[in-house]
């Protein structure tokens, strides 16, 4: 199943980026001279994506408004796959990739996931070791677990495990087919109202593989960036510009080739 449409969830406030985000959403953060929305946007565009839709929150009036086309009213309250249900109908009838909105990544990216030829699919970043010591000294603090078989994630999601247990890290990067769609819909919307609004994207990714679904798990090496602190963005920029100053290329830089 080949999507056209991209959804990017960026309903939240981005409590961890401070100051940045105090009156617009994360999405807006700027990043090597641009918002992180306008790299999202341009990679998407490169990429053959021509239906782009946001689903806002906080500060919604910020995004552009021709491409905010749902709104999650109890963004404060309630977590990510909550904001991604916003979309429940368009996705249970034409699916579609769904992106985080503080990522930013090559286009090729959205390219290889939507090849996966899975009903469902998440773009994990094989060389996530080298991005994840230079966010932190204890690299594997924020680090989760992240298995597959065949094509398939196995496990995910998991915190405070070895390195052996980390293949790859998930990158906010998924695809759905509409019957997969359903499928998740039923499974979400049975949970009791509380586990609903508090569940995580990754977290309902493991009640799906303990629900028997199998997701694919679509491989890249580098090429992107979460932002998730005012200081992976600091350190982002310092390492890309010693990377040019040396005529190199940093392995997840995100930018297109020129």
């Amino acid at each position: 199943m080949t999507a056209n449409d991209l959804i990017i969830l960026a309903a939240g406030r981005g409590t961890r980026m401070k100051s940045l985000t105090a009156d617009s959403p994360k999405c807006l953060t700027l990043l090597m001279g641009r918002s992180l929305l306008d790299w999202q946007l341009d990679a998407a565009r490169r990429a053959g994506f021509e239906s782009i839709h946001i689903i806002g929150g906080f500060s919604a009036d910020k995004l552009p408004r021709e491409l905010v086309d749902f709104i999650n009213p109890r963004w404060a309250e309630t977590n990510m796959a909550a904001t991604l249900f916003q979309a429940d109908e368009l996705l249970a009838e034409r699916g579609g990739l769904v992106a985080y909105s503080d990522i930013v990544y090559r286009p090729e990216h959205l390219r290889v996931l939507n090849d996966d030829d899975h009903e469902g699919a998440i773009l994990y970043d094989a060389d996530w070791e080298a991005l994840w010591r230079l966010r932190n000294e204890d690299y594997l603090a924020d680090a989760e677990s992240f298995q597959t078989r065949d094509g398939l994630v196995t496990d995910i999601g998991r915190k405070g495990v070895s390195a052996a247990e980390i293949k790859g890290q998930y990158m906010g990067l998924l695809k759905f087919s509409p019957d997969i769609w359903r499928e998740i819909s039923a499974i979400y919307k049975v949970l009791p109202g509380e586990r609903r609004d508090r569940i995580d994207m990754t977290s309902l990714l493991r009640l799906l593989l303990e629900k028997g679904l199998k997701i694919g798990a679509a491989p890249v090496r580098g090429g992107w960036v979460e932002v998730d602190t005012e200081a992976d963005r600091d350190i982002y920029e310092k390492t890309l510009r010693e990377a040019e100053s040396l005529g190199r290329r940093w392995s997840h830089d995100w930018r297109p080739e020129r």
